[in-house]
């Protein structure tokens, strides 16, 4: 079996990912970040969800991007938006955007690749139902996979293509959710608040919950989710 590494951050999209990776025949390798984020809770939910989907093996790296800040998730100084209409979260880049992370997290990714042989990376970054992040449009996609090939020992040497894999940037909320149910997810142990609660328990009311809950209304049922605590 062709090895993956997958970023896994707990949430819907990225449990999603993972699924698809081992229907495709994948032995995944999935990838979480402890980077200084205020939804903490996200990490104990992607411990369950790698459990649950079978990877390989689960690392967690720890990265201080709260040092930055700039961002609602990392600046506690910075709120994150909550209950933005449907206009509102399509126009423009929100203050929860944090600073470069998706490419900061496909670097680990690519490195940890380089290091047991894969040459295949799986990310849960979506054009439509995204929040307007700059890092996860096609075209960003595209770039990174072809740095990739020129910035490696694996991909100079020919070893390889290395291809990044963002099976759900195509789809809505409802499509992703419809494909992860298909392949036997529990959306129940996901997480997908930008702001909740000790518990755990999600906002309901930030982006994330947002989208997250049109999606599961547009699918006709309640989110398995929505309390954790």
């Amino acid at each position: 079996m062709r090895k993956a590494i997958v970023l896994l951050s707990g949430g819907l999209d990225s449990a999603t990912t993972l699924a698809i990776a081992r229907a495709e025949g994948f032995t995944s390798y999935a990838l979480t970040f402890a980077y200084g984020q205020r939804h903490e809770a996200e990490l104990a939910a992607a411990k369950k969800v790698a459990t649950a989907l079978g990877a390989k093996t689960h690392q967690v790296m720890q990265i201080d991007l709260a040092a930055f800040g700039g961002s609602a998730l990392t600046d506690p100084a910075i709120a994150v938006p909550k209950s933005r209409r449907a206009e509102e979260m399509a126009q423009g880049i929100p203050v929860t955007y944090v600073p470069a992370r998706n490419t900061i997290f496909l670097c680990f990714a690519l490195a940890w690749a380089e290091v047991i042989g894969a040459f295949d990376i799986f990310i849960g970054v979506n054009a439509l139902d995204y929040s307007g992040y700059p890092d996860c449009r096609p075209e960003y996609i595209a770039a990174f996979e072809q740095l990739a090939n020129l910035a490696t020992a694996s991909g100079v040497e020919k070893k390889g293509k290395f291809v990044v894999h963002a099976p759900l940037i195509h789809l809505s909320k409802a499509e992703i959710i419809q494909r992860g149910l298909a392949l036997g997810v529990d959306y129940a142990i996901t997480l997908s608040c930008y702001d909740p609660d000790p518990k755990g328990n999600p906002c309901g009311a930030c982006d994330a919950c947002q989208l997250r809950s049109k999606g599961f209304r547009e699918n006709a049922m309640a989110d398995p989710g929505a309390r954790l605590g």
